[in-house]
């Protein structure tokens, strides 16, 4: 496995830890390069107009298609790193 793959893995446990709840901009980040790394570009249909979470969540990883999944990962190891301070 390689080295960003792990330190991927583990900012995906460290961020369950941390000792703030991040706001919610932030949470969208996470979320969105954590799937952009872990899957690559969104796929599947966008949720309905009364599911927001979902939408934002959706529509968060839509802007980051076209980013490549190595700098997702490395870009969601840095928010984490800087989140734990």
């Amino acid at each position: 496995m390689s080295d960003l793959k792990s330190s991927f893995e583990q900012a995906a446990k460290d961020v369950q830890s941390l000792s703030e709840r991040p706001d919610n901009d932030t949470l969208l980040r996470l979320y969105a390069l954590y799937k952009q790394g872990a899957e690559g570009d969104v796929s599947g249909p966008k949720p309905g107009f009364f599911d927001f979470v979902g939408t934002a969540k959706y529509e968060a990883w839509a802007k980051l298609t076209g980013t490549g999944q190595d700098e997702a990962m490395k870009k969601y190891v840095d928010l984490v790193k800087k989140l734990r301070g």
